[in-house]
């Protein structure tokens, strides 16, 4: 590879076609000048110039050498204005949340690409287990998780808590709702379900609950969006973070039934430890935090 400051000093000489101007613009001596252009020709082992008596012309050699110089010189250009320039509004914004926590989040995300046609923001639902993975290697940019990871190359920031609810059809079942009436109705399961049953029936139903592998299960569904979609046709009961009952279109006809005992489950934002993140980058991240205030503020 040349060497940068031999190569710009040869840029600079052929530019101003004489040793002393480009002496003075480097500022250098004369003969330093030369010694760079000595130096340059051997590393590249062909002359690069042709003298005639106080000017020069250039050599095959020395057009190559000379052409590489200026685009090296336009790439650095490049490169300084774009770290100059980091704008909130261009560039790409990787994000990785639970299912009901993305449905929620992207229509907010819809809004902030229509009034920035640069920005483009990829939002995966995936597992909690891969949230970490995927931010740990690079693959997103934020992660939002349902605990604090406390890895020492991961930084987390607490959002808040998002409550876990009891979602019934609207109308169907009366306060308070006991064990028995639940189980008659069924269970809408999903991937998430059986945990959620283990932590909040527990709590609140200690004598009847045996486990969720025990529930009358009515129906299983994998898809996030459509878990409420037999609840609020009156088929059976589910258990939902707060952003899934929220970011569903026919919310009028589910009803979050009220239990003795609430249980919440907190929300933290992590992205890799040390990284000064882009302003693309930060102004998601500010994003995610008003929609994770306005869960608390149900």
């Amino acid at each position: 590879m040349l060497n940068s400051r031999w190569l710009d000093s040869f840029v600079v000489l052929c530019e101003t076609g004489h040793f002393t101007r480009a002496a003075s613009l480097l500022n250098m001596t004369q003969p330093g000048v030369s010694q760079h252009l000595q130096k340059l020709e051997a590393q590249v082992g062909q002359p690069l110039i042709s003298r005639q008596g106080k000017s020069f012309s250039l050599t095959p050699a020395g057009e190559a050498v000379l052409a590489v110089g200026r685009a090296r010189r336009a790439e650095e250009q490049v490169l300084q204005e774009t770290i100059l320039r980091d704008d909130p509004a261009v560039g790409e914004v990787a994000i990785a949340c639970s299912g009901s926590f993305a449905m929620l989040l992207y229509p907010h995300i819809l809004s902030a690409m229509q009034s920035s046609p640069g920005l483009t923001i990829r939002l995966e639902a995936t597992p909690q287990d891969k949230v970490l993975s995927g931010v740990l290697d690079g693959q997103f940019d934020l992660g939002i998780a349902d605990h604090d990871p406390r890895h020492p190359r991961l930084q987390a920031e607490h959002l808040g808590q998002e409550e876990l609810c009891l979602v019934v059809p609207e109308g169907v079942m009366t306060s308070p709702i006991s064990f028995q009436a639940l189980d008659n109705l069924g269970f809408i399961a999903h991937p998430d379900g059986f945990a959620y049953a283990d932590d909040l029936f527990a709590m609140n139903f200690p004598e009847d609950f045996r486990g969720s592998d025990r529930l009358h299960i009515r129906s299983f569904v994998n898809q996030i969006s459509q878990i409420p979609s037999p609840v609020a046709r009156g088929i059976g009961y589910t258990l939902l973070p707060r952003s899934g009952v929220d970011s569903y279109p026919d919310k009028d006809r589910l009803r979050i039934a009220p239990l003795l005992k609430e249980l919440s489950h907190d929300l933290w934002m992590i992205f890799r430890r040390g990284r000064s993140l882009p302003a693309r980058v930060s102004r998601i991240a500010t994003l995610v935090q008003s929609v994770s205030e306005g869960l608390e503020k149900k």
